[in-house]
């Protein structure tokens, strides 16, 4: 079916169950930013495949809201659809709730799933109703009815990561969330995150695109952990394995009836933002809830001593695997075709070669000429183009290792490049530097500090429309909390900086028609020196791959950005020579010269 005649189905379904207006995140039953193919209900209605939006469908329209990464992408593939694009933050553009209280009837009835809307946004919704005396739906997934042939759960099965990985037992993880409940009161602990479950049990798996996550609830207690997943996934070595940490077992759609049997005597501990509205509305009245956000997100954005080593030697060989893209990607294009496609299973062709490689971790951006003004552009075989000299070639794009995840993002110039493109390119390289190397007080967070990024833009009249950096998990998440580089506050994203933290630091620029610039480092939050001022805090930048010289201009950098590009790229050529053959290092001298 076209996405005209979807849309149509759709309206049919909601009309026989009564419902006015129908919303649609993108989300699975566990908030996950990026779902496995079962879940994919937007794309399917909507044909627009960023891995972020939300479309809510009326009888007589149909939007999509997505945010400034998506807006040139989604109004491409939303073209002929009837489905308008809603530019989120853009003035005279209405929230989904500002749009929900001007559209739903009076006694209208709005519908969801409620397993794929958060606890924060059904409550908000509610509130929305009960202003127009309406209701809410949200015990069907409508879409179901109207998908053929869709894809069912993933089978995918789970794996365990070893403790020379993790750096932690399941067993001292329990016990320090355990010591959480108890500081509430609580006697029981509802989780419905992934990335929590998976790092609590030092357990693996496939069943969310890129990440390596499974598909599981959890409610653990004094004395148990009560694990609501699809057995087959587990092996029975396993299965013993977590028996001896007080694991027990039940079906994955269990947790819906069994939450239901908490009464007057349970406090529960639970994350609005992280539970979803359908498993919410099943507990009962009688219990006592404490809202909190969950202890885990703390720990395991906290990197511990193995998982920092680990990640380093992550590090270190995707930056040997980029240095060896960049050498082969400057000496080969325009000698033989070379497309965004191929330059990206190139770059994963590299990573392979350095062994303990498991995927991609998140959708590969690969962006030539134009393309890389789309924030989260992402090649089709319709978009794919030959790269060809005079443009910048953008790659956004991360790999999974058993040692960790990374994040990074480098702009090649592709022979000869305009100055302006040149000057915009030195512009991004400089925001780059001068927030890596930030000294601060600890108790700052990414709000603190990210006009060091965006100062060199700002004077300018210049911005880019997207965070500057987020918080990056141990092949969990690419995208975790609590911590971020935000000019504008974000719950979730606002944490003080710990050492042992992990984040990116990706300023950019996006031309459209023309060109688009990013360059992203990840950075580890180290402790410096403490004195009768307090406790200082600095960035050390784990990421090390070339700014691509033949993109700068020295003339419009200070003495000062020279010396902080120079000192990078000594670092840089430094640390990877080891692993590098004589003629990889020769090359690799020339592009980490001295700037003068």
């Amino acid at each position: 079916m076209s996405i005209p005649e979807r849309l149509c189905a759709l309206r049919s379904v909601m009309a026989e169950k009564g419902i006015d207006v129908y919303m649609i995140p993108t989300a699975d039953f566990h908030q996950s930013e990026y779902v496995g193919d079962h879940f994919k209900a937007r794309e399917y209605i909507t044909g627009f495949d960023g891995s972020a939006g939300t479309a809510v469908i009326t009888e007589e329209e149909a939007g999509l809201w997505t945010d400034g990464r998506y807006f040139l992408q989604a109004a491409k593939q939303l073209a002929g659809t009837t489905i308008e694009l809603r530019k989120m933050g853009e003035p005279e553009v209405p929230t989904i709730s500002e749009y929900l209280e001007k559209t739903l009837p009076e006694g209208g009835t709005l519908g969801f799933d409620g397993r794929v809307i958060s606890v924060s946004e059904g409550q908000e919704y509610e509130a929305i109703v009960a202003g127009k005396h309406g209701k809410i739906q949200y015990q069907e997934d409508l879409i179901d009815a109207v998908w053929e042939d869709r894809p069912e759960l993933s089978k995918e099965p789970a794996f365990a990561l070893g403790l020379e990985y993790t750096g932690e037992t399941t067993a001292s993880k329990l016990e320090r969330i355990r010591k959480e409940m108890k500081k509430y009161g609580a006697d029981a602990h509802v989780l419905t995150t992934l990335d929590d479950i998976c790092w609590t049990l030092n357990i693996r798996g496939n069943d969310v695109e890129y990440f390596p996550l499974v598909l599981s609830y959890a409610v653990i207690t004094p004395d148990s952990m009560e694990l609501y997943i699809d057995e087959s996934k587990l092996s029975e070595a396993l299965k013993a394995e977590l028996a001896k940490d007080g694991i027990c077992f039940h079906p994955y759609n269990d947790i819906y009836e069994d939450i239901k049997k908490f009464g007057g005597e349970t406090t529960l501990l639970m994350d609005d933002e992280r539970l979803n509205y359908a498993l919410y509305k099943n507990i009962s009245e009688s219990v006592t809830r404490i809202n909190k956000q969950n202890p885990e997100i703390l720990f395991k954005a906290v990197k511990n001593e193995a998982e920092v080593a680990n990640i380093r030697k992550a590090q270190i060989k995707d930056s040997v695997a980029h240095v060896r893209f960049m050498k082969w990607l400057k000496e080969n294009v325009g000698k033989i075709r070379i497309t965004e496609m191929s330059a990206s299973d190139k770059l994963d062709e590299f990573r392979e070669q350095m062994g303990n490689f498991l995927s991609p971790s998140f959708d590969p951006i690969s962006a030539y000429g134009e393309h890389g003004a789309i924030v989260h552009y992402s090649s089709s075989p319709e978009t794919n183009v030959e790269l060809k000299k005079g443009g910048f070639l953008l790659t956004d794009t991360g790999a999974g290792f058993y040692e960790g995840s990374t994040d990074i993002t480098r702009t090649y110039a592709l022979g000869e490049v305009s100055q302006v493109m040149k000057d915009h390119f030195t512009l991004v390289a400089v925001s780059n530097l001068s927030l890596a190397n930030a000294k601060f007080r600890k108790g700052s967070s990414g709000l603190t500090l990210d006009y060091l990024a965006r100062r060199p833009f700002w004077e300018r009249n210049l911005d880019y429309n997207h965070g500057t950096g987020h918080g990056v998990g141990y092949l969990l998440n690419i995208h975790e909390g609590p911590i971020g580089f935000r000019w504008k506050y974000r719950v979730g994203e606002s944490w003080e900086f710990e050492k042992g933290m992990v984040i990116t630091d990706e300023p950019g620029i996006y031309i459209e028609g023309s060109h688009g610039i990013r360059l992203e480092n990840e950075l580890l939050v180290c402790e410096g020196e403490k004195n009768e001022y307090g406790q200082f805090m600095y960035f050390d930048a784990i990421t090390l791959i070339p700014f691509d010289l033949d993109a700068i201009n020295p003339e419009m950098m200070t003495a000062e950005e020279k010396k902080l590009l120079n000192d990078y790229h000594e670092k840089v050529y430094e640390t990877l020579c080891p692993y590098l053959e004589e003629e990889e290092r020769e090359w690799l001298k020339k592009y980490t010269r001295q700037v003068m």
